[in-house]
């Protein structure tokens, strides 16, 4: 097992000291940095009160980018399969014309 460092964060003006491994650790300050930054953009509209609710508010606009995102890459991958096989159908198409 790799050694754990730590690195303090600071998220909504209080500060985390979390354990992470040593490689880890500029994600770890760039994930804080995100989730501050909407934590924070989430707490200046007003609409939203309470530490707690803010946090959920953010976790799930966080989880909602991550499943449209994985769907994105999902529909793309379905789309360059499809490429592919026009591709190849169409590299078979002119090989075939090529014979006559």
């Amino acid at each position: 097992m790799k050694p754990q460092d730590s690195l303090t964060v600071s998220i909504l003006d209080k500060e985390y000291r979390v354990a992470c491994p040593s490689h880890e650790k500029d994600d770890l300050k760039a994930s804080a940095e995100l989730l501050n930054t909407r934590l924070e953009k989430i707490r200046q509209t007003g609409s939203v009160l309470g530490t707690e609710r803010i946090a959920v508010m953010a976790a799930l606009n966080l989880s909602h980018e991550v499943v449209t995102g994985e769907q994105i890459r999902k529909e793309h991958a379905e789309l360059d399969a499809r490429i592919s096989k026009l591709s190849e159908r169409i590299e078979s198409s002119i090989r075939q014309i090529k014979l006559f």
